[in-house]
């Protein structure tokens, strides 16, 4: 299962609604947007790579208090075995109504030889 198949999964399972890079449709009033931000190779041994590391966004909007999701899907992050890099309040965006709050993630898996 891919990095972005298993996000969506978990941000399903915790009840929130989970699009990958913009929320085509109608926003509820929390919902997740996920956007990748990187993937790179490191670990290199024997001029091959060792590791992947793949990167994303979370971004989780609410109209009202997202203590307890964000608390939620943090928790439900570390379980399924992710780094989390970075956490942080964004801001209020007065033109929307939402607080926007984001946590980054990564997840390394080590690359089998040829």
């Amino acid at each position: 299962m891919s990095m972005l198949e298993e996000l969506n999964t978990i941000i399903e399972s915790a009840g929130l609604p989970v699009e990958t890079g913009v929320f085509s449709t109608t926003a509820p009033d929390r919902y997740v947007v996920i956007t990748p931000i990187s993937e790179h190779f490191s670990l290199f041994s024997d001029d091959a790579p060792g590791m992947n590391i793949e990167e994303a966004r979370l971004s989780l909007f609410s109209k009202g208090n997202y203590g307890a999701a964000k608390d939620l899907l943090v928790r439900m992050l570390q379980s399924a075995g992710f780094l989390m890099t970075e956490r942080r309040y964004v801001g209020y965006e007065e033109e929307t109504k939402y607080h926007h709050y984001s946590v980054d993630v990564a997840r390394e898996k080590e690359l089998e030889e040829v």
